[in-house]
């Protein structure tokens, strides 16, 4: 396994001081079902190569601080990180301080990045059918100074709804609160097939972010680029980063 690490760039306007990237397992020095970049420590991988993995990406990506590593718990709580002390879990980081890293794990639920279009706040979002359910994405955008409309969205590589199967409570539980919802399921018997990316991309429109850009990519079709839990059943996690550049 090579060392050399390959990262998707977001495709989207975020102004020059904004630096996002969202991690492959390309690279890396993991092995077994975490083969390449794995950069979570809680899914039975190596610590020590866990290390290795976060130390090639900081380096790759010229991070200005070690990343905030959220313990992610597939709710709404979003912190504000300040790079010291140990933080709650939680599943959304925001920061409108230079150098400091927000930054999610995935491995089939959505990752999610924004900033304000003056480049001066930006935050980091995990959101699975769980965190979309109770809010996750309003509540991300609360914490920001700039209205809803002065901010930017990208939305990463997450499960694609060809693959991502689920049953009829779920859907129900989810058109019962919002009945324009419907238009993301489509069925798959037993089961229906679910948009989770077309959902966050609704949430966002809902709370009235404007500008909203779609990596677009199944992470569980791509087994030689992205980890997928669903798909692997003990996988590796990749990374969403955002951060803002130093004056």
């Amino acid at each position: 396994m090579s060392d050399a690490i390959a990262c998707v760039t977001p495709q989207w306007a975020a102004p020059a001081t904004v630096r996002a990237g969202f991690t492959t397992r390309a690279g890396g020095v993991s092995n077994g079902p975490w083969t390449g970049l794995n950069l979570a420590r809680h899914v039975g991988d190596d610590p020590a190569a866990v290390a290795r993995n976060r130390a090639l990406l900081r380096a790759t990506l010229a991070l200005p601080a070690e990343p905030c590593w959220l313990d992610q718990v597939h709710g709404t709580r979003v912190v504000r990180p300040d790079g010291h002390g140990v933080l709650p879990p939680a599943d959304a980081a925001y920061s409108r301080r230079p150098g400091v890293v927000c930054t999610v794990m995935v491995a089939d639920c959505v990752p999610i990045l924004l900033c304000s279009r003056r480049g001066d706040e930006v935050a980091a979002v995990h959101a699975g059918w769980r965190g979309l359910a109770a809010g996750i994405v309003p509540r991300a955008i609360a914490a920001f100074m700039a209205p809803a409309h002065e901010l930017l969205a990208w939305i990463g590589p997450a499960i694609g709804a060809a693959a991502y199967i689920v049953g009829s409570e779920l859907r129900a539980q989810f058109v019962a609160d919002d009945p324009g919802s419907a238009a993301l399921f489509s069925a798959q018997p037993p089961g229906w097939r679910f948009d989770l990316s077309g959902l966050a991309a609704r949430h966002l429109a809902q709370a009235g972010v404007r500008a909203v850009s779609v990596a677009g990519r199944c992470v569980y079709s791509e087994p030689a680029t992205f980890f997928s839990y669903r798909r692997d059943g003990v996988s590796g996690r990749m990374a969403a980063l955002i951060w803002l550049a130093s004056a």
